[in-house]
């Protein structure tokens, strides 16, 4: 692949500071977009173009009009399942809202493809069956699973209707390092500190409950192999 200008919005946070990182590493342009509401500046390295701004924000567009990217790789979001329950106006506000305005500048300024990160949990409700591949029955039991299955939809739309490529990242709940240890995935950063301590593990519920934890830098070659794969797919 050839050197391109790539946008990382949520460029500050766990998953995308790593993304970041390996875009350098290949010797790529890079911009980051974050509103630091999650993301940590020391994140970000030096040197590279910050634009501290919400997604959802009418400032979005100078963002494009300046940098003109070729690829945008969308990880900013609401990530909480409680508070799009407690809250899911201010959800959808950020996943949907702000995902459309990206998309809308997307095509306004000519960028070739989005890498965009949805869920691989959330959106299936109840499993039917294990595991949830991709043919997997979708019926999100949360408006933060909603969010991200109506941006999937989104943008075969906008593919359908001005070419704007694509491709959907269901992600089970990563791990690694600069994690948050909250959320269902910060259980990893939680026990593991525990252990180092001398402290007890807690498991609420039967503890015969399943997740899966997919860790950080798969999800980093798998959003580099999806810049130029997976073409219109989740």
């Amino acid at each position: 692949m050839t050197t391109t200008k790539v946008l990382v919005t949520g460029g500050g946070g766990f998953i995308g500071s790593h993304v970041v990182d390996r875009l350098l590493e290949l010797g790529h342009q890079v911009v980051v977009v974050d509103d630091f509401r999650s993301g940590r500046l020391s994140n970000v390295p030096s040197g590279v173009p910050l634009y501290q701004t919400d997604i959802a924000a009418p400032a979005l567009e100078d963002v494009f009009r300046e940098e003109r990217p070729d690829f945008v790789c969308h990880y900013a979001a609401q990530i909480s399942v409680q508070l799009s329950m407690q809250d899911p106006l201010s959800d959808a506000d950020t996943n949907v809202r702000g995902s459309l305005n990206l998309l809308q500048n997307c095509i306004r300024y000519g960028v070739k493809k989005v890498i965009y990160t949805s869920s691989g949990g959330a959106i299936y409700g109840e499993p039917q069956h294990l595991p949830c591949d991709e043919t997997h029955p979708v019926h999100p039991m949360s408006p933060y699973g909603v969010s991200k299955y109506a941006v999937e939809n989104y943008l075969y739309v906008y593919r359908q209707s001005y070419g704007l490529d694509y491709t959907v990242l269901r992600l089970s709940n990563v791990y690694g390092p600069r994690q948050d240890p909250f959320g269902e995935a910060g259980v990893v950063a939680i026990f593991s500190q525990a252990m180092l301590q001398g402290k007890p593990i807690i498991i609420n519920g039967s503890g015969e409950q399943e997740r899966d934890f997919l860790y950080v830098q798969d999800v980093v070659e798998a959003s580099i192999t999806a810049l130029e794969g997976g073409s219109g797919e989740a």
